[in-house]
């Protein structure tokens, strides 16, 4: 099965499209479960490490369920060297074991061996004295297309060598992401012509639920463009970023989804993994209980998502 058929099965089986991002920080972790691996390991990245994948596994415990995927973001991880890059990597294999998909949020984007071996790092296999090793094994990973198809082409290849899936970043959520995507290219904004080049690249990888191992990172605080895309893209799967924290609501995101409520998994992090500090949930859950708030939280996204 392709990453993509498993991803779509699983927001089937839970009725829920969406995705936890686990970004964590530690200002957004309880006092009371970092503190014991402070007083162990000191003010030290193996701390942090700890910390992010203790409070993971908790948060994937209380998940694992209610929600079809995750999607850490690697950078949070990095941050911490070698320490956080080992905690990313337990994250991404805990939550597979718990029957997650799970969307690799690396954004990267090369060429040549360079490409190749995050291609083969992560969507792939690297190999080893004779021997070929699955090391990162997310079942998508996000990418940026901006150096070109030979950049692209090394991803492309595994995606259909191994039935893993990509993300192209196409219309992104953040504010300035216009200077450059909306730019016009032989009078068409370059999000347009990038969307049908991802169309293009996935055309002979459409699953048996008729969307295709090439995706696209569409943002929810882009409606009118999502629309567009959605009408120019109809077998382009969409994840679908800024939605809560970055102010997309359920009313912008809708234009993602096809006639059918389906074609798009929508992205909320904060939202979810630190809502036991919001107002909403701080009054019913204690701090400890930020798992519990976490599930919550995604069951009422569930519902609003749901209603339209």
């Amino acid at each position: 099965m392709t990453s993509i058929d498993f991803l779509i099965g699983k927001i089937k089986q839970t009725r829920n499209p969406s995705a936890v991002g686990l970004d964590p920080r530690l200002d957004i972790v309880p006092d009371a479960l970092k503190a014991g691996f402070f007083k162990e390991f000191g003010n030290t990245p193996r701390a942090a490490a700890e910390i992010f994948l203790r409070y993971n596994i908790e948060l994937i415990d209380a998940l694992f369920d209610a929600v079809p995927c995750v999607k850490p973001q690697i950078a949070m991880y990095e941050q911490y060297g070698w320490e956080g890059v080992r905690a990313y990597m337990e994250t991404v294999r805990y939550a597979k074991s718990k029957g997650l998909a799970v969307i690799g949020d690396v954004k990267r984007g090369d060429v040549g061996s360079t490409a190749e071996a995050y291609a083969d790092g992560h969507i792939g296999e690297t190999e080893i004295n004779g021997e070929k090793l699955r090391v990162f094994d997310e079942d998508f990973i996000t990418i940026n297309p901006y150096l070109g198809t030979d950049a692209t082409e090394p991803f492309l290849r595994n995606c259909a060598a191994y039935g893993k899936g990509v993300f192209v970043l196409v219309k992104t959520s953040n504010p300035g992401s216009g200077q450059i995507q909306d730019i016009l290219a032989g009078g068409e904004p370059l999000y347009r012509i990038v969307g049908r080049l991802a169309a293009e690249w996935g055309k002979d990888m459409i699953g048996c639920r008729g969307y295709s191992s090439v995706c696209a990172v569409v943002g929810a605080t882009h409606p009118e463009q999502a629309a567009v895309l959605r009408d120019m893209l109809p077998h382009t799967f969409f994840l679908v970023p800024g939605y809560g924290a970055q102010g997309g609501g359920a009313k912008d995101v809708k234009f993602c989804f096809d006639k059918n409520g389906g074609g798009a998994v929508v992205n909320s992090s904060r939202g979810i993994i630190a809502a036991w500090k919001s107002e909403k949930y701080a009054k019913r859950f204690r701090p400890e209980e930020f798992a519990l708030a976490a599930r919550e939280a995604a069951l009422d996204m569930r519902e609003e998502l749901n209603r339209i």
